[in-house]
């Protein structure tokens, strides 16, 4: 048999799976939430795509409630409680009780709330922030503007050594959930238990994990989290962020930023600040209330689903990409970086590849949307809600036809 028919019956094979997957699949009618084309999604981790209702309800929030009942609209259309309400959805999907999210703000302002606040909750004696080596950017640029305003000292370390690293000095430890290059889901559990055993207080970046896979704030311990809602959530281009405040925290959280909307007395005007109980303490100024709404519509694609199912398709879909990259990709031609353990991947597959950008580029114009990083990492999102099997086997093959240059109609270099 020569090469060309063991591959034509390889691509058939994996082709014949995909569809059988995608027939069994619980949550294949999903998809039809979500305005969609014929091409391939795998950027939902970046921004989720948008559910097909979104729009009707934006429509509602601009003609109705701002339009027609305008300044009525903070109590009777339920503006002014929008950010606890909708942190409260979000609430399963992170595995935490009611009361005990709040919405409001980018993830990075969320994160110079959550950093400072645990400085402080830390107490005297601990001038060390712990933060992982390996963070997105902006989180270790607030960490440092953090401890410089608060006095204490940053720490850079990989998430793995945080246990070594732990000691009578540590305040705070800042880590992401999940590896926003690579996909490597961290120990959220163990290193939780590590750094509250340390007397330390333990801060997680949520936003490559919320609506991917089980978190288990509540469970776990977590004393403060924030995320982003507009990957996995599908809340669109700059929703509004969240932050939780484990409950036996909240009398205790002290915001670096004590905005009028976090007041006891919001409306009393008072030169005075005086918090307001429970996670309303961390809110700051007036909300973002079309984007808030927005999210809030979004959030409706969540309804009947469980995060535990959306993890077993995530790891399936995973799987059978790196099956099918490794069946049609030219061998050497890219390398996966994500683990291959099920505990230590997120819901995104990452290859490094040497001419990663101009690959990506013919990748999209191809339909086939990922997206990459500098310089050598392309990343594939897969979003379970509606990413399918058939689209994972479609990507691996236009994949390979592109780094080999056999794309149809175009000449090998």
């Amino acid at each position: 048999m020569s090469d060309t028919t063991t591959a034509a019956t390889t691509a058939d094979g994996l082709r014949a799976r995909a569809l059988k997957l995608d027939a069994a699949d619980p949550l294949a009618g999903r998809r039809e939430l979500f305005a969609l084309d014929d091409g391939v999604y795998l950027d939902g981790n970046s921004l989720g795509a948008l559910p097909a209702h979104v729009p009707a309800r934006v429509q509602d929030v601009l003609a109705r409630q701002w339009g027609e009942l305008r300044i009525r609209s903070w109590d009777e259309s339920g503006w002014w409680t929008a950010p606890e309400r909708i942190g409260d959805r979000i609430a399963p999907l992170v595995g935490a009780a009611a009361g005990q999210i709040v919405v409001g703000d980018s993830t990075s302002v969320n994160v110079f709330k959550a950093v400072v606040a645990a400085a402080r909750l830390a107490g005297e004696g601990r001038d060390e922030i712990l933060v992982d080596a390996t963070t997105f950017p902006t989180d270790g640029y607030i960490a440092a503007s953090a401890a410089r305003l608060t006095g204490h000292r940053i720490v850079p370390v990989a998430p793995a050594d945080v246990p070594a690293a732990l000691g009578p000095r540590t305040a705070a430890v800042l880590l992401n959930h999940v590896d926003y290059r690579s996909g490597r889901l961290h120990d959220l559990p163990g290193l939780t238990a590590a750094v509250r055993a340390a007397g330390a207080v333990a801060v997680w970046d949520l936003c490559h994990s919320a609506g991917a896979l089980p978190v288990g704030l509540d469970e776990h311990g977590v004393d403060l989290a924030v995320g982003c809602t507009y990957k996995y959530l599908n809340g669109g281009p700059g929703s509004p962020a969240y932050l939780y405040v484990a409950e036996r925290h909240q009398a205790a959280f002290d915001s670096p930023l004590p905005g009028w909307n976090s007041h006891a007395d919001p409306f009393g005007m008072t030169p005075d600040y005086a918090p307001a109980d429970g996670s309303v303490r961390g809110r700051v100024g007036t909300p973002d209330i079309v984007s808030m709404l927005t999210l809030e519509a979004a959030l409706d694609v969540w309804d009947g689903v469980s995060v535990e199912a959306v993890r077993a398709k995530s790891l399936a879909l995973t799987d059978f990409f790196l099956e099918c990259v490794e069946a049609y990709v030219p061998a050497g031609r890219v390398t996966p970086v994500t683990p291959a353990a099920h505990a230590e991947r997120g819901s995104q597959v990452a290859l490094r590849c040497d001419d990663a950008e101009p690959v990506m580029r013919r990748l999209i114009e191809r339909g086939v949307v990922g997206d990459l990083r500098r310089p050598d990492v392309l990343r594939f999102g897969f979003t379970p809600l509606y990413v399918g099997y058939a689209d994972a086997e479609r990507a691996a093959r236009v994949l390979a036809e592109v780094v080999a240059g056999t794309e149809p109609g175009r000449a090998a270099d």
